[in-house]
């Protein structure tokens, strides 16, 4: 099966967990025999990738993309894609009618059986390749805008978008039922045309040989001989992440026990926002910010952490956490998260509630046992998530749709 796939970022050049999961869902789609084309916005050597295909649309660099801030809720985009400047790349429309004119040409070279568009980013792309190819239209939602902005409000343009790529496509994939459920409740669409497929973690792909190097996080290794509990976030640093809740209830938890420290790498727009927090709370001396993460810094982040909590306002899902187990964190996870619908040994709490996430934090910390407990249970549950049961949903839904059979 030929498979026209349409994202907006790859490994090693991703900024989140987007580019991480459609890598590996690729990968699994291709060991079962798919062909994929797969389309960014961007121009650069992908060293890991084999399996399939990659097409850039523009010149852009990888930083340059990054650049455009897709990920920030409060980028301005005001303009129709008719009315933007095909040559102007410093403007995401710009960038976005590029990327469209792309699969135009590619999608009669390619002739697929399938398109698989991922987010707000690509549906315009995956309308216009659906109309010329006259094959299904699978969108993938692994975030809507309402969970970017963190509330009712956000990006009316991007609202438009992902109510006219969900009303077109002719499938629907959400990464957890919250989403699901934001999809049916905020844009009206018809819960028959969506199947809901979680994440996964391929514990494979770490196996590489990598060994964590105690220097990166030296004085956080020295806190942790004298007794201390590392308490630690990675993720973008914008309002759906939670992270003014997260500083609040560390500081909360510190009054009630001393020896934390917490660990935030990331960036984002709220870093600033965030420092000076730290200050007002009185907690700057124990809160550590890394600036953005990638590769061997961004393991040994999870791999100097006791406890990884994710403080999202609304989380689709949540790879990070999955990785966080893995490196033998107990996991905290509010209950906007997806990644909840499928694990259990963890502690959960609403994003609002400070209290609630300073008890948990006190109460992992001075408990080494439920500490214990709490990182060999979760461990269990994450080793029986697979891509490759998600590459096998993704056939079951490419081949009913082509069939006009609902799942």
């Amino acid at each position: 099966m030929n498979i026209l796939m349409l994202g907006w970022e790859l490994p090693p050049h991703n900024s989140g967990g987007l580019g991480v999961a459609c890598y590996h869902m690729s990968k699994a789609l291709a060991l079962k025999g798919a062909k994929i084309d797969f389309v960014v916005p961007y121009r650069a050597e992908h060293p890991k990738i084999n399996f399939m295909k990659i097409h850039a649309a523009t010149e852009l660099t990888p930083l340059e993309r990054y650049g455009l801030g897709a990920y920030d809720s409060k980028t301005v985009l005001d303009s129709k894609l008719s009315d933007a400047d095909i040559n102007d790349l410093k403007d995401m429309r710009g960038v976005q009618k590029r990327y469209v004119r792309f699969v135009e040409h590619l999608v009669k070279k390619t002739r697929p059986d399938a398109i698989h568009a991922h987010d707000w980013l690509t549906m315009e792309a995956g309308i216009r390749a659906k109309e010329i190819a006259n094959v299904p239209l699978i969108v993938h939602v692994h975030a809507t805008e309402f969970d970017r902005s963190g509330s009712d409000h956000g990006n009316p343009l991007v609202h438009e978008i992902e109510y006219q790529g969900l009303i077109m496509a002719d499938r629907i994939i959400a990464v957890s039922n919250i989403t699901k459920g934001i999809i049916v409740q905020k844009y009206g669409i018809s819960p028959d045309k969506i199947e809901v497929v979680h994440n996964a973690i391929d514990v494979n792909d770490f196996d590489d040989g990598y060994q964590y190097d105690f220097r990166t996080y030296k004085y956080l290794e020295a806190l942790k001989s004298e007794g201390y509990t590392i308490v630690s976030t990675i993720t973008r640093f914008t309002i759906q992440k939670g992270l003014i809740q997260f500083m609040k209830a560390a500081a909360r938890a510190s009054e009630k026990y001393d020896k934390f420290a917490f660990l935030l790498a990331g960036d984002g727009e709220q870093r600033d926002e965030l420092i000076r927090l730290a200050a007002d709370l009185g907690i700057s001396d124990k809160v550590f910010f890394t600036g953005f993460v990638r590769g061997k810094q961004w393991r040994d982040a999870y791999s100097v952490s006791d406890i990884f909590v994710m403080s999202s306002v609304s989380e689709p899902f949540g790879l990070t956490a999955l990785e966080a187990a893995h490196h033998g964190n107990a996991l905290v996870i509010t209950k906007q998260s997806g990644v909840g619908e499928v694990l259990n040994n963890i502690f959960r709490y609403d994003f609002w509630d400070t209290d609630r996430l300073a008890d948990q934090l006190v109460g992992i910390a001075t408990s080494p046992a439920l500490e214990d407990t709490l990182r060999e249970e979760v461990s269990k549950e994450y080793g029986r998530i697979s891509w490759h049961d998600v590459a096998a949903k993704c056939f079951n839904i490419y081949n009913s749709t082509i069939e006009g059979v609902t799942v």
